[in-house]
């Protein structure tokens, strides 16, 4: 089975570079008006890209080299790098998506030992392109190749009657390209021919750029080509290594920036044909609901991190929310350009775009983005829809769906509803002059959970139960994507709290369906996912269970090294939900604040 290490920028993304052999199984952009991703693939014969290697026989011919020993490193923990040697040959290739623009480059360094011809380059086959939201469906339309004089070389498009997109390389030094139409799709090679001295490198630069049609493309590639590649492989480090944190040791370090990189190329993005910012899950089809928009999944778990490194990320983030996106807040997924996908109304979805804001005022000091007409109009709109949600009596709020998205057991969660606390009280700070009288209303919502929401135990012991119908059933359970460990996190309660302490001992323990209390990874898990989840893992970082959390993350495989979904509990490895880009934040958010509380600690 092939581990991929993945790499992108803001509008293109590589999420399956195969660490077998360096190849690209696909390369992928956001396009608003598919809603979505498309990507261009090859098939399992023959990637999309992959470079190679022929050396000069006695006879004249080329022979290709199948590299003995292939190993991959990422340069300031994003761009990949992979060696691969056999009999003498050496090949390097960096896979470079320099940041601000529209492709990518790969460089590739050849060197020998003995004196020898050969040839090396790139070469694949185009065989389909597929639309990705949560699905993929192939693309009807027809794939051309041809010579180009934008690029002295050979154009790819794809047309549905009119361009959709283009892709075209541009080497940094002569080379030949030859393609071949088939009923697999198109084939092609791009190559230089040299003659090596022992000891002597040959380089080959590559750089591909995609647009709407031709001319966009080959000239995306031209643009990097005229920049050069020490230019953009220099500007993109740069960015890269002053966003980097160091964490309490060096395999924490990586895990912590490899996902950070992870984040913030993979859960935003730019579109390839009206060049919006927007947000998604992930923008790796690996991902079982890719290229799709959650409130929660942006807003709880992205946001933080991209708060902690950019705040003009941040601040663009939040235009696009209260933007494309306000229309449906709280409703369970959109497409990328707000309409709704999955219909199904989540509380805490609800809440989210309330508490980000309120986050980026606190963290920038910008209150003059409160007076922009969408957020005003869009904090009243969200209160609307939050009061219609109010019990007939009690301060409670009701919720048709959980923050796993499963459906719910009782309407009233009592994680969604501390969420109306905490996003009630920043109304309230954040427009004093129309919405003060929320603090009481707060106070209300906290008073009822406390009154309405807490059930006592066998022993006589309360906690906090998970929901309530408010009509006597109750439901002893907790969800990673929302937990109950979180309540002090939020400010809710104290971390003494005996009720809280209860709840987190009660769903710790042996008797709970979902607890791994005896595995190495002893984390929660949930109906929808029974693994321990890697979001429980952040829970615990930021729930006084750091100690445990660290050791986990020691030993935790991942999907190699990124965040994902649930995990085995006995070496971490990925179960479901492999590439999950907001994840991703959520666990850098979590290890920087569990990180930092610490070092005020020593």
């Amino acid at each position: 089975m092939s581990k991929y290490i993945p790499t992108g920028n803001e509008r293109v993304s590589l999420p399956t570079i195969s660490e077998n052999d360096g190849s690209i199984e696909a390369i992928g952009f956001l396009y608003m008006a598919q809603k979505g991703m498309i990507e261009v693939r090859g098939d399992e014969n023959e990637p999309l890209m992959r470079p190679f290697v022929c050396r000069k026989n006695g006879n004249g011919a080329f022979d290709e080299l199948s590299f003995d020993e292939v190993s991959f490193d990422r340069r300031s923990f994003w761009i990949p790098v992979m060696n691969a040697s056999s009999d003498g040959v050496s090949l390097c290739a960096t896979y470079l998506a320099p940041v601000g623009e529209r492709g990518f480059g790969i460089r590739l360094v050849l060197k020998s030992s003995s004196d020898r011809e050969f040839r090396f380059g790139l070469k694949g086959r185009w065989s389909k392109s597929v639309h990705c939201v949560n699905e993929e469906k192939l693309l009807d339309g027809i794939m051309n190749c041809s010579e180009s004089h934008w690029n002295e070389s050979i154009v790819f498009d794809f047309c549905c009657g009119f361009p959709l997109f283009s892709f075209a390389p541009m080497a940094d030094r002569d080379i030949e390209s030859c393609f071949e139409k088939s009923s697999d799709g198109i084939s092609y090679e791009l190559f230089a021919d040299c003659a090596l001295k022992a000891g002597q490198e040959e380089v080959l630069t590559v750089y591909w750029g995609i647009g709407f049609e031709e001319v966009a493309a080959a000239t995306s590639a031209k643009e990097m080509l005229r920049r050069t590649w020490e230019r953009e492989y220099g500007e993109t480090v740069a960015r890269l290594d002053s966003l980097i944190s160091k964490m309490p040791s060096d395999r924490l370090t990586r895990i912590y920036n490899t996902n950070l990189f992870f984040c913030l190329f993979f859960s935003t993005g730019i579109t390839l044909d009206t060049e919006e910012l927007v947000c998604a899950t992930s923008r790796s089809p690996r991902y079982y609901v890719s290229a799709a928009y959650w409130d929660r999944d942006t807003l709880l778990w992205t946001f933080p991190a991209v708060l902690d490194v950019d705040l003009k990320l941040a601040r663009e983030i939040l235009l696009y929310i209260f933007g494309r996106q306000r229309r449906n807040l709280g409703i369970h997924s959109r497409y990328i350009d707000g309409t709704v996908l999955e219909p199904g109304f989540e509380l805490d979805e609800l809440m989210a775009p309330v508490i980000a804001l309120a986050s980026y005022v606190e963290r920038s000091g910008d209150r003059a983005i409160l007076e922009k007409e969408r957020f005003k109009e869009g904090i009243d709109e969200i209160l609307e829809k939050l009061f219609s949600k109010k019990h007939k009596s009690a301060y409670l709020f009701e919720s048709f769906l959980q923050p796993s998205d499963d459906m719910q057991k009782n309407p009233y969660l009592t994680y969604d509803n501390m969420l109306v606390w905490l996003a009630l009280n920043k109304i309230a700070g954040l427009y004093p002059e129309k919405y003060s009288c929320l603090r009481d209303a707060a106070e209300k919502v906290k008073a009822a959970i406390y009154s309405d929401c807490v059930a006592v135990d066998r022993e006589g012991r309360p906690f906090f139960a998970w929901s309530v119908d408010l009509e006597g059933e109750h439901e002893v359970y907790d969800e990673p994507p929302g937990s109950l460990q979180l309540l002090p996190y939020y400010g809710f309660c104290e971390p003494d709290d005996e009720i809280w302490l209860n709840t987190v001992k009660k769903i710790r323990s042996p008797e709970y369906e979902y607890s791994f209390y005896d595995q190495p990874i002893a984390e929660i898990g949930c109906a929808h996912a029974p693994y321990p989840w890697l979001l429980s893992l952040c829970n615990s970082l930021l729930s006084g269970h750091d100690e445990q959390a660290w050791r986990e993350l020691e030993i935790m495989e991942l999907d190699n090294g990124i965040a994902c979904e649930g995990v085995d509990p006995v070496d971490g490895s990925s179960r479901t939900g492999e590439a999950f880009a907001t994840c991703a934040g959520f666990l850098c958010h979590s290890m920087k604040v569990a990180s930092e509380r610490s070092s005020c600690n020593d």
